[in-house]
């Protein structure tokens, strides 16, 4: 979706066993793109995520959406205290674990599903993927348009109290839908 919806930034599979996908040049590891990087999007086996995270943050990245799953919903709160540590001594701001990612139309980039590109000012925040993908959907049907689309999972760094701070300054929003099954700070 992040082709397909028009991202004009530059895009860097990875992948140790292709050389390309989608049309695109992939590297064996992040640590092996020419560079830096803003943004990792990942999607491994929740033991190969804190190793991922590090290699971002050895790339200069300054965020991660992790879509992997396997951390504190399924028993594993040791794994996720591992990645979010490992993000932070790298000043990397997390999204996730587990959840299905981001959508910010302005930007044109959509690391999540379902793909919508038609903007409007409502900004969508939920802790379930389902739920949010179907807003999205269902405003998007009706012409209302989204400004963006955030699946927290997890809530291991980024909550929905940093996005509600962040969406009440994006000049792009005038909306903000909360779905939330619970709350660390009120």
């Amino acid at each position: 979706n992040i082709v397909d919806g028009g991202f004009e930034g530059s895009v860097y599979p990875i992948n140790p066993s292709a050389d390309e996908i989608l049309g695109i040049r992939a590297y064996p590891a992040l640590s092996d793109v020419p560079g830096t990087v803003d943004l990792a999007v990942v999607a491994v086996p929740a033991k190969a995520v804190a190793g991922v995270i590090t290699q971002a943050g050895q790339k200069g990245a300054a965020g991660a959406v992790i879509i992997s799953g396997g951390f504190r919903e399924s028993g594993n709160a040791a794994l996720e205290r591992e990645v979010i540590d490992a993000a932070r001594s790298h000043g990397i701001r997390v999204i996730g674990p587990n959840c299905q990612g981001v959508n910010y139309t302005a930007s044109k980039l959509c690391a999540s599903w379902p793909l919508i590109t038609r903007g409007g000012k409502m900004a969508i925040i939920s802790q379930s993927g389902t739920v949010g993908a179907a807003l999205g959907e269902w405003a998007s049907a009706d012409g209302i348009g989204i400004s963006s689309f955030v699946s927290l999972g997890n809530k291991a760094d980024v909550s929905e109290i940093d996005l509600i701070d962040y969406f009440t300054h994006d000049p792009g929003t005038e909306v903000i839908s909360i779905y939330v099954e619970g709350t660390r700070d009120g």
